[in-house]
């Protein structure tokens, strides 16, 4: 068996150097969000607490609202991600294997998508929104966050299918199955992973997204989980412990999901690059 060459010490260390960069503002957050308020002051970058203030979890979830902000959020993260991988699949498969007119036109316009950023539709919206009766409504919410996950999304799952061989389809169809069946039968298990890395890259991007939230939610009822930290900023003092709470457990969900499922991700983008 041939030996495997390890890289150079130098790139190992260099390497271990980044991670570090990129793990720190974790620690950094979890490491605040058990000090008390008045111990956030000083030249120190990293505080071990005296004594671990739990009191700062306790309040978030009483005072911040915590459990029903993270229902609102998970609704809304929820449905925006099972929407958007549903119409992404449908259109993948609209542009990779039904032969109409303008299908290359229509597939640029909807990658043009991805050059737009999405707060630079903030005051359209609220002001379409305004006008139809959405403003304090999840939709308001989900109808953005929606389109702007479909560019992305279309792109992967219609470079996944290229590499998909028709002969399969082509089976299916000798056998008398329709659209509807090819897509719930055949496509849609084929294309698992990149149905999963859709729903983990949108669930990474709206997950805590808060200026669309904060600009379109006014009342209570619908508020989302960041809007937990603003319930312990008052105008002349803050919590800061309770709010380092709140930032960690908003933080929380999205680095197990990344850490669970970073495989099925790199595997979905990948699978594209090379036509089968």
């Amino acid at each position: 068996m041939e030996r495997q060459e390890r890289p150079p010490i130098l790139l190992q260390l260099l390497l271990w150097l980044v991670a570090l960069l990129q793990i720190f503002p974790l620690v950094w957050l979890v490491n605040f969000s058990f000090l008390k308020s008045g111990e956030f002051f000083g030249s120190e970058i990293l505080k071990w607490p005296k004594t671990f203030e739990f009191a700062n979890y306790v309040n978030a979830f009483t005072y911040g609202s915590v459990p029903k902000y993270l229902v609102n959020s998970f609704m809304i993260t929820a449905v925006t991600i099972v929407v958007a991988a549903v119409f992404s699949l449908m259109m993948g498969y609209a542009f990779t294997r039904m032969e109409w007119k303008l299908r290359g036109l229509a597939l640029g316009l909807v990658m043009l998508g991805m050059i737009v950023p999405i707060h630079a539709t903030l005051l359209p919206n609220f002001t379409l929104f305004n006008n139809i009766g959405l403003l304090d409504h999840p939709l308001s919410l989900m109808l953005p966050y929606i389109a702007f996950s479909l560019p992305i999304s279309t792109l992967i799952m219609t470079g996944f299918l290229e590499t998909v061989p028709r002969s399969i389809e082509e089976s299916a169809v000798m056998d008398g199955c329709g659209v509807f069946g090819l897509l719930t039968r055949i496509i849609f298990p084929i294309t698992k992973p990149a149905i999963a890395t859709i729903c983990i890259m949108n669930f990474i991007s709206w997950w805590n997204e808060f200026i669309m939230a904060n600009t379109f939610l006014t009342s209570d009822r619908f508020k989302t989980l960041p809007f937990s930290i603003m319930k312990f900023a008052g105008q002349y003092s803050s919590n800061y412990g309770a709010q380092f709470a709140v930032m960690t457990m908003i933080a929380l969900p999205t680095l197990i999901i990344y850490l669970l499922f970073t495989e099925q991700m790199a595997r979905g983008i990948t699978a594209g690059a090379v036509k089968g």
